[in-house]
């Protein structure tokens, strides 16, 4: 998901194109864990890696911190947000909570069509291995963008784009915890047996088994990551 951009008290003077690009890319690195929670992000640093100048940086540091992936210390700059035991569990929470109104209003709204993309996000998921070798977990992208469609396919009928983006800006915090402890989650966890529940549930109608089989998706996520200690000592 892109965030809403903030509205400026004037306008930019950085390409919309260029800010848009850094701002993406260095989203994404920080979404996958690739700059770790607490790293300093100094400028030379930043205008390196993203071959681009200062003004589009601080652009996009501006509205990273408005996602709360940024942190902007006082007289220190800018750095990697940091994570906690008590935000992902307040995180997670709070995912359960809203999703569980936005399920229940999808399914109380629910189409033939809709059904069928829901069918089918779960098909193109199922068949996509979740990690690129059979040896060791190596992460493939492909899978966790079907995750991310079959899971926005899910709340997509709810009939409120605000709640859908609260949804999708909770599911963001939670996908770098989730990145995070991505290989010890993998050997523990039967994601597909779990999909697979939450679809037959929602084509059932049953928004009751449907909200508990989806919190208790997200909290077995939580439980693995919160069973990891290296972690929180990053």
């Amino acid at each position: 998901m892109n965030a809403e951009t903030p509205i400026a008290e004037r306008p930019s003077t950085v390409p919309v194109t260029q800010a848009s690009n850094v701002y993406d890319r260095l989203r994404q690195d920080l979404l996958a864990g690739r700059l770790l929670p607490g790293r300093k992000l100094p400028m030379r640093f930043l205008t390196e890696t993203y071959a681009t100048g200062q003004t589009p940086i601080r652009e996009a540091l501006n509205r990273l911190t408005a996602d709360g992936l940024v942190e902007c210390r006082e007289q220190r700059g800018f750095a990697v947000a940091s994570i906690g035991q008590i935000e992902l569990i307040e995180l997670t929470r709070t995912r359960c909570w809203v999703e569980e109104l936005a399920i229940r209003q999808a399914i109380a709204a629910a189409t033939p069509e809709w059904e069928e993309h829901l069918v089918l996000a779960h098909h193109r998921l199922s068949r996509t291995s979740r990690s690129l070798s059979s040896h060791q977990f190596e992460d493939n992208p492909e899978w966790e963008r079907l995750h991310r469609a079959f899971h926005r396919v899910m709340l997509s009928q709810c009939g409120s784009r605000p709640l859908i983006r609260f949804c999708e800006d909770l599911a963001d915090q939670l996908y770098r915890y989730r990145m995070l402890s991505i290989r010890k989650a993998f050997s523990s966890r039967h994601v597909g047996d779990e999909h697979r529940s939450i679809l037959d549930a929602m084509l059932l109608g049953d928004a009751d088994l449907t909200s508990s089989l989806l919190t208790a998706h997200y909290q077995r996520t939580a439980d693995v990551i919160l069973g990891d200690p290296d972690i929180f000592n990053i």
